[in-house]
C-alpha cells in the first residue's frame, strides 16, 4: 500500500527526507517501484516533483537530500500502484488550481466504483491519469469550487465542513486515508489501511505535534527538520509513526486539521 506524509510548521523549515526509508518503515519489503512524488510550498507557488523510478535509486532523491528545501507545508506520497500504469501522471501528489491557489492532494487506499458514483463526479476538473486517488481529487476539486468563488480563501471552519462530509462519501467506496492542502491548512482525513499483520482497520494514519526551540531540530527516520526562524511548531502527519514516541493513531473517519505547525480544534 503507498505511504502518505505531510508537515505543518509555524515557520518555514529545512526539510531533508529519506523517501525510501519511510517506505521501509511502514513494513515494507524492498523499494516501491511505482513511483514517488513530493510537493511543497513556496510562498503562493507550488514545487512539485515526481518520478516513475525507485526513491532508493532515484539521482532526484539524491538531491533534494542534499539540498534540503525550506517550506512551512509539505506533502508526500510513495506509490504501489493498485490501478493505473506505471507512469507519472499517476504519481502523486497532485496538483490543481481553484480560487488563485494551488490545492495539493495524496491518497492511500482502493476506492471501487468511483467512476460510477454520481455523487463524485466533476465538470470542471478531469483526471489527466487513470488512478482512482486522481478522480477523488477532481471530486473533491468540484465539492469545493462554490466555496472558493465566492471568496479568495473561504473560513477554515466552511473548507472543514466541506472536505468532512466529501470524506464519508469516499469512505463508503473503500479505503480513505487522503492528504489535502490548499496553501493555507493541511487537511488529514484517516480511515483504514492495510495493517502489518495482514487486516484492513484503523489506524490509517498518525500524527505528532512537536515544538522545539529557535535553532532546534527535529530528527525521525527519514527526517530532518530545522528550524528557519524562531520557536518552531510542527505537526507531522504519516501512514506510520516515524519516531517511537509521541505519535497518535486517528480514528477512523477522524479529519485533521493543521495551520502553522498547529492543530486547530
Amino acid at each position: 500500500m503507498c505511504e502518505l506524509f505531510a508537515m505543518s510548521a509555524r515557520h518555514p523549515s529545512t526539510v531533508s527526507l529519506s523517501l525510501e526509508e519511510f517506505s521501509r518503515h511502514g513494513g515494507l519489503t524492498g523499494p516501491h517501484k511505482d513511483g514517488w512524488g513530493i510537493a511543497w510550498y513556496d510562498e503562493r507557488d507550488v514545487r512539485l516533483v515526481k518520478e516513475t523510478h525507485p526513491a532508493a535509486s532515484s539521482a532526484c532523491v539524491r538531491f533534494i537530500q542534499t539540498n534540503p528545501f525550506s517550506s512551512e507545508l509539505v506533502m508526500s506520497h510513495i506509490r504501489r500502484a493498485t490501478r493505473g500504469p506505471v507512469a507519472s501522471r499517476n504519481c502523486q501528489p497532485f496538483v490543481r488550481e481553484l480560487g488563485g491557489a494551488w490545492h495539493c492532494f495524496a491518497h492511500n487506499g482502493d476506492l471501487p466504483g468511483i467512476s460510477q458514483d454520481r455523487r463524485l463526479s466533476s465538470e470542471r476538473f478531469r483526471p489527466v491519469g487513470e488512478t482512482d486517488s486522481e478522480q477523488a481529487f477532481c471530486a473533491l476539486m468540484e465539492t469545493l469550487r462554490p466555496l472558493w468563488s465566492l471568496t479568495s480563501l473561504p473560513s477554515l471552519g466552511e473548507r472543514k465542513q466541506v472536505i468532512a462530509q466529501f470524506a464519508a462519501t469516499l469512505r463508503k467506496l473503500g479505503p480513505a486515508n487522503f492528504l489535502y492542502c490548499d496553501g493555507d491548512a493541511l487537511f488529514a482525513h484517516a480511515d483504514r489501511r492495510h495493517q502489518n499483520d495482514g487486516s484492513i482497520g484503523a489506524p490509517g494514519m498518525w500524527r505528532l505535534a512537536r515544538r522545539c526551540p529557535a535553532g532546534g531540530e527535529l530528527a525521525a527516520e527519514g527526517l530532518r527538520i530545522a528550524s528557519d526562524g524562531g520557536e518552531q511548531e510542527v505537526v507531522l502527519v504519516a501512514s506510520v509513526p516515524l519516531t517511537r514516541e509521541g505519535w497518535v493513531p486517528l480514528t477512523e473517519g477522524e479529519t485533521v486539521v493543521a495551520r502553522q505547525g498547529r492543530i486547530q480544534r
